[in-house]
């Protein structure tokens, strides 16, 4: 057939696979795509002819990836190198494709950070969605995580203006020292230390700072949850709850409309979200490394007790396929569940129903992968290629006044 060079053709035959399926691997399969779509997925019939041989090749779901920050990074790969966004943007999607990754949702910042000489703040986040909205159709299918600071004011007007779409993905957090991931104030000093080069004293007084900064800004904290409490108990957004430490919070969200818990730190936080119905996302990241950067729970306990629905990079793109290899390998999970991590998971968490299994009627976002002695290795990836539809023609969601 001819084939075009940028991209996967609207309708072919992918035959002899091993199709990673919702609830067992198929064996020499045979996947039939028409218009972008799964049209059939079957055990090969003998002498039926394929356009593609995968020669046994692993074939799983384009991942998705609900938490990246890697756009942040790639703009600024070293402090000081600041390079254009929209270069920046291609750049991270030659390394999205590698990763297998064709649906990624960009971490917008609304809120006043600086580490490591990026400065994360409401403009820079603006200019992130800007980015991912003009981007146009592409490989990869490009999306926002809107993230707000429930402590900044200025973000969260910001934020009113920039929400698109039906139920866009919000995720709500506070990184003050002494609350969620940074629970034990001294990991934050330790933070500060090796990214901005602050001396222990100087760490621990900007600690202090922030500290306090906390306890004068509780009206605003107040004001911007029962703002985005109203959004999502109205079904405008989608509102994860970042980093909860405690049952208590956990049930706070729940209790503003919250559907999704980000990052749990504990072991009583994923499990009061699991008894209340919350999916729950952990970092990729965590499971290679074995811990949490922060000294939160790990990943791999709670993949133990079976409360993990999903795997987001955070930082790092091709941690995603690298987890499933440690997944499956370290017998926390067959590779079918393993898989699931990092596809129908997120699918879940963003409310995409059209992508994530290699089943009839889903996107043909599929990747064809070598299966290691210890680590998965892309070999192709399939993109359907049709880019979601962003509508720009909902209004603003006025922020508390």
């Amino acid at each position: 057939m001819n084939w075009p060079l940028d991209t996967a053709p609207r309708d072919y035959v992918l035959g002899h696979a091993r199709a990673v399926l919702p609830d067992r691997i198929l064996e020499d399969a045979r996947i039939v795509v028409r218009e972008g779509i799964i049209a059939e997925v079957r055990a090969h019939p003998p002498a039926a002819p394929s356009d593609v041989d995968a020669r046994g090749l692993l074939c799983l779901p384009g991942l998705v990836d609900v938490h990246s920050d890697a756009l942040e990074r790639e703009r600024l790969p070293r402090p000081g190198a600041e390079l254009p966004w929209d270069f920046a943007l291609l750049s991270l999607e030659g390394k999205l494709r590698a990763a297998a990754v064709t649906t990624v949702f960009h971490g917008a910042g609304f809120q006043h950070k600086t580490s490591r000489g990026t400065e994360r703040n409401p403009v820079t986040a603006v200019r992130l969605c800007e980015t991912v909205r003009t981007r146009g159709p592409a490989p990869v299918d490009h999306r926002v995580l809107y993230r707000l600071d429930v402590r900044s004011a200025e973000g969260a007007a910001v934020l009113a203006g920039q929400l698109r779409g039906p139920r866009p993905l919000v995720s709500h957090e506070d990184h003050t020292p002494g609350l969620g991931q940074y629970a034990d104030r001294t990991q934050m000093e330790r933070y500060l230390i090796g990214a901005d080069g602050l001396s222990a004293e100087q760490a621990r007084t900007h600690v202090d700072e922030m500290i306090s900064e906390r306890g004068r800004l509780g009206g605003v904290l107040e004001q911007n949850l029962g703002w985005l409490g109203e959004l999502a108990n109205a079904d405008r957004i989608r509102l994860l709850g970042h980093d909860p430490a405690s049952a208590t919070e956990v049930r706070a969200l729940h209790g503003r409309g919250g559907s999704v818990a980000e990052f749990p730190t504990t072991l009583e936080a994923a499990r009061t979200a699991r008894e209340l119905g919350l999916p729950i996302v952990m970092g990729a990241p965590n499971v290679l490394r074995g811990h949490s950067h922060s000294g939160n729970v790990s990943a791999g306990e709670l993949l133990e007790h079976g409360l993990v629905t999903a795997l987001a990079s955070d930082y790092l793109p091709s941690g995603l396929l690298a987890a499933v290899g440690k997944v499956a390998y370290s017998r926390q999970g067959s590779l079918s569940e393993a898989v699931r991590l990092v596809t129908s998971g997120p699918a879940q968490i963003a409310g995409l129903t059209d992508r994530g299994r290699i089943t009839e009627g889903q996107r043909a976002d599929l990747v064809l992968a070598h299966l290691g002695a210890r680590w998965p290795e892309v070999r192709s990836v399939l993109s359907s290629a049709v880019q979601h539809s962003q509508d720009d023609r909902e209004g603003a969601m006025a922020c508390p006044a």
